[in-house]
């Protein structure tokens, strides 16, 4: 995964992540890449300086308590909504009906639900794609 800073036209500035540089520039091309704040959907990196971690220990999941990180927030939301309205919920039963869909044992579809980080790493090491999106603080903490 790479994360891009990026900015719309209307220079509003956010980051989203990418499997590879060719899935960004793919994405850009085809206009899959819109702004949170205005949805345009003329998208552009801009200059990221580089990620140095911090000496002190911090939890994984501060940036996403964070009052500024908003942005992230509400994108995850979103992406977990869109997920939600465009695929089959299957539970505990995800790694097991993701390897029959990979394995052509059932009909391809999309699908979500629950993983242990081990089966997820097992399904990745097996080819299946599958991707972990965090959850995201509710509006009321």
């Amino acid at each position: 995964m790479i994360r891009y800073d990026l900015v719309c036209s209307n220079n509003h500035k956010f980051e989203s992540w990418f499997k590879d540089s060719k899935s960004f520039q793919e994405q850009v091309h085809s206009k899959d890449i819109s702004c949170p704040i205005c949805n345009n959907n003329i998208i552009s990196k801009t200059l990221m300086a580089p990620g140095i971690p911090k000496k002190e220990n911090t939890k994984k999941d501060d940036v996403l308590l964070n009052k500024t990180s908003n942005s992230i927030n509400n994108a995850i939301k979103k992406i977990r909504n869109e997920i939600k309205e465009n695929s089959e919920y299957v539970g505990k039963e995800f790694p097991e009906a993701a390897r029959k869909i990979h394995y052509n044992e059932e009909n391809s579809r999309s699908i979500y639900g629950e993983a242990s980080l081990d089966d997820v790493k097992e399904l990745k090491d097996e080819g299946i794609d599958v991707i972990h999106i965090p959850d995201a603080p509710d509006d009321k903490n």
